[in-house]
């Protein structure tokens, strides 16, 4: 045989050799992503056996439930009101129940903590359907994280009835019995008795208030005394003494000022108004959280879908190519090419299912659709599609000015100047010397049992107003204080027996160190919130501007990726209409699938980057709230109880 001959059989040998050696590769319609003969070997948790092909026609989106009743805007406004929930069973009537329960052997348990298993495997398995601001309601209303979030401006208005509580009338009693019995030092002290016996009996009220108007304290005292002895020399015995007294202790320079009795009540006020704030910024933060979830839930299901579709192609491709390679028409590297892309393709729709997963479990958890309170609450299933149609026409101008008066964070700035600013006018009082008046006027009397007693060192006939017992032709004296309780309280009023009180002090270190140091750290803070202030404007204004910035860019390139998408896709038309005819190979078919998937993924993430660039501009200029209809706005923390009055 000839050296040509030769030749020309080999050439016609190899290419069945090549048919007959890829044919075992093309036994199935999808290949093995890993064709090594050595297989990997998987421990642990995850699965020792290859993972199924990825489901190319399962639902994306879920067979979702729609709402029975639609979602009203929710006030999400913390009134004064609301600390009420927590103020219940503590007054006046509930102290015998508080007291019995402080001795109480029963021991509380936290109902968080009593979790059973049969609670950890239940599920609500509905899906349902939500529009974003249908999702933001129901967010709002269930969010563990956002209600405990609320909580915060609720504990700071009873740090506003703390501070009107230094007001609150404070209510003193006292009552005792006490008794002694000594030896006696002189035989006339009682008598002849050996024994010297005295019994008090006491029983006290008082009440005190500071005034609310000029920061004074004043007072009111009524003591009573029943004494009771067997002294010789006691003239009224028993007796009872009575007295009331009257109180003012007023600060005339430091601690004294217009409306300075209540600086502390407008601190807390102020540190209430900023609670507020810090929660509405919140609440914003939160709202912009839950949209941006959403919309991850929405770009992963397009994202899926995108790569289902590459998958489909790729598999349609290696079919088609298997089938050229058999017959002959096509060399075998190209159905290589085509598995390659096939495997690739399958790896990209697990990591879209996991993104998927992930997503709508992020949102689920913090959405809490949870009716039937199971421990994993209901799926949620976005309606609400990406509209890159949809024109906002925005001011530079007008969005700065919104964000000065609307952004929580910047009102809580604002309040807290003005906290300082009522720090610094505390410091500057306490600069001031202590001059202080003290006044008081007090009331007495007695009555009692008054025996005749003759006095010692007068004449035996001299004249009194009674006879003593044992002296018949003597005469004693008996003190004019005869009665009972009721006859003394009866003298009291007469305003006979009285004393008064007036004192003047001052008080004033000689370099007044400590409120001079004092005042000049307030007015460090003051200058301090001051500067932060201006540079929170100024970041706003990074923020509004950097927010119509990414606005606009992603408006345009959501128009310019629509534009790739469509001509992608005529491109990669035109590219299969080649390669049915033979004029492209695969490795450029490929190539214009991949551009093509590129540009269908680069589509979606550009229209859903364009709704998050609605919510960043709405939250930068602080009108996210507003958009959704969401009532919220700082309350009035201002309250005066009867005691705050006066």
């Amino acid at each position: 045989m000839s050296r040509s001959k030769f030749a020309a059989l080999a050439m016609l040998i190899v290419p069945i050799l090549m048919i007959a050696s890829s044919s075992g590769h093309t036994q199935t319609m999808y290949p093995s992503a890993n064709p090594s003969p050595n297989p990997l070997r998987v421990t642990g948790s995850l699965p020792t056996t290859p993972l199924p092909p990825p489901d190319l026609n399962g639902p994306i989106q879920m067979q979702s439930v729609p709402l029975n009743e639609p979602q009203a805007p929710p006030h999400a406004s913390v009134p004064p009101s609301a600390s009420n929930l927590f103020e219940h069973h503590d007054d006046l009537l509930n102290l015998p129940r508080i007291f019995a329960h402080q001795w109480s052997l029963t021991q509380q348990v936290v109902p968080d903590n009593v979790i059973s298993e049969r609670y950890l495997r239940s599920e609500d398995p509905t899906a349902r359907g939500l529009t974003l601001k249908e999702a933001i309601y129901i967010a709002m209303q269930n969010n563990p994280s956002l209600k405990a979030l609320e909580l915060d401006p609720v504990a700071s208005m009873e740090t506003v009835r703390e501070a009107n509580g230094t007001f609150d009338p404070n209510l003193t009693a006292q009552g005792d019995i006490e008794k002694s019995v000594i030896p006696v030092t002189s035989a006339l002290q009682t008598g002849g008795g050996t024994a010297f016996v005295q019994k008090f009996y006491d029983w006290n009220f008082g009440l005190n208030k500071v005034s609310a108007i000029t920061n004074g304290t004043w007072g009111v005292t009524f003591n009573n005394d029943r004494s009771l002895s067997n002294s010789f020399f006691t003239g009224v015995n028993p007796s009872y003494t009575p007295n009331l007294a009257l109180s003012l202790s007023q600060p005339l320079l430091q601690n004294f000022g217009w409306q300075f009795a209540t600086i502390n009540v407008q601190i807390a006020e102020s540190g209430q108004k900023q609670a507020q704030w810090t929660y509405g910024q919140a609440l914003q933060d939160f709202v912009q959280r839950i949209g941006g979830e959403y919309w991850n839930v929405v770009l992963s299901e397009e994202n899926l879908q995108v790569a289902r579709a590459a998958l489909r192609f790729n598999l349609d491709l290696v079919r088609q190519n298997a089938i050229s390679v058999k017959v002959g028409t096509l060399a075998p590297i190209d159905l290589q090419e085509a598995q390659s892309a096939a495997a690739t393709s399958e790896a990209n729709v697990y990591t879209a299912e996991a993104n998927l997963k992930n997503s709508r479990t992020q949102l689920r958890q913090d959405v809490m659709l949870n009716p039937y309170g199971t421990f994993l609450p209901e799926e949620i299933q976005p309606l609400t599609r990406p509209n890159p149609q949809e024109q906002i026409v925005v001011d530079e101008e007008r969005a700065l000015e919104l964000a000065v008066q609307y952004r929580p964070s910047l009102g809580s700035m604002r309040e807290a100047i003005r906290d300082a600013l009522l720090q610094v006018k505390f410091s500057e009082n306490q600069v001031l010397p202590q001059l202080n008046l003290g006044a008081q006027f007090g009331l007495t009397s007695v009555a009692g049992t008054t025996p005749c007693q003759k006095p010692f060192g007068t004449p035996v006939k001299d004249s009194g107003n009674c006879t003593p017992a044992g002296f018949l032709a003597d005469s004693g004296t008996k003190l004019p204080f005869g009665g009972i309780y009721g006859d003394a309280l009866n003298r009291l009023w007469g305003f006979t027996y009285y004393n008064y009180a007036a004192v003047l002090t001052f008080q004033m270190p000689l370099d007044n160190a400590v409120p001079r140091a004092a005042l000049a750290q307030a007015r460090v803070q003051y200058e301090q919130q001051r500067v932060l202030y201006r540079a929170a404007l100024s970041q706003a204004v990074i923020d509004v501007q950097s927010a119509l910035a990414n606005l606009y860019a992603d408006y345009k390139r959501a128009a310019a990726t629509a534009s790739a998408t469509f001509y992608a896709r005529q491109s990669l038309h035109d590219e299969q209409i080649r390669f049915r005819v033979g004029m492209a190979t695969t490795h450029d078919l490929l190539q214009f699938q991949e551009e093509e998937v590129s540009a269908e993924g680069n589509q979606v993430q550009a229209e859903v980057d364009l709704e998050n660039a609605k919510l960043a501009l709405e939250h930068s200029d602080g009108t996210l709230l507003q958009a959704f209809n969401i009532n919220w706005e700082v309350q009035n923390p201002h309250e005066v109880p009867w005691y705050a009055a006066f």
